[in-house]
């Protein structure tokens, strides 16, 4: 990293403290859901996906017990992709992904796990597209940092950290699976639209 790109970005979390962080929130999904047999992890894509895959590890290492996994892509559920019929988009269209649920969502407690919480869009998107597959007895949400700025009525169940932010910055996480790093840092949107 050069001397200009460490000048912006501040790391909020490293390698340890995000192991530690989810160490934490695996405890706690554990204590709020006696019955672990009923608890579905559902990571949102894209990082929502390995940190699900992460808390499953960490259950399963802490209880002794393996709670059922799923990814869930919202592509198509999001307020802010819009696709036209036989025209050509008028913005770069998103990666779809493939959404996997291979349990019945019907009588269990479905934990969406995301990597960070901001207007609540996401989450809004997330719980539609999670009820097109079935209707859970419970939905909980599990996020890694919790931003602020929230344009809709919706609490995260189990956070890993709290960072209150300005709206022109930017909570961005990092890790092994998709960016070979664990971290979480916080940019500003000046810093991050400018070059080195």
């Amino acid at each position: 990293m050069s001397v200009a790109q460490s000048e912006r970005e501040k790391i909020l979390l490293d390698h340890d403290d995000v192991e530690r962080t989810l160490s934490r929130i695996a405890h706690e999904i554990i204590e709020g859901n006696p019955d672990l047999e009923r608890v579905a992890l559902v990571g949102i894509h894209t990082r929502g996906v390995p940190l699900a895959q992460r808390l499953r590890r960490r259950i399963a290492d802490f209880a002794g017990r393996e709670v059922a996994l799923g990814q869930l892509d919202i592509t198509f559920y999001r307020d802010d992709v819009h696709v036209r019929g036989g025209e050509a988009p008028q913005h770069p269209q998103p990666l779809v992904r493939d959404s996997k649920l291979d349990f019945a969502l019907d009588g269990m407690t479905c934990v969406l796990v995301d990597d960070v919480l901001y207007t609540g869009r996401t989450i809004r998107a997330a719980v539609e597209a999670l009820f097109d597959f079935g209707r859970p007895a419970r939905v909980q949400l599990a996020v890694l940092a919790d931003r602020g700025h929230r344009e809709l009525p919706i609490r995260p169940d189990y956070v890993g950290k709290n960072f209150p932010t300005n709206r022109d910055e930017r909570i961005q996480v990092q890790l092994l699976e998709v960016d070979e790093v664990d971290r979480v840092v916080l940019l500003s949107e000046s810093e991050e639209t400018s070059g080195p």
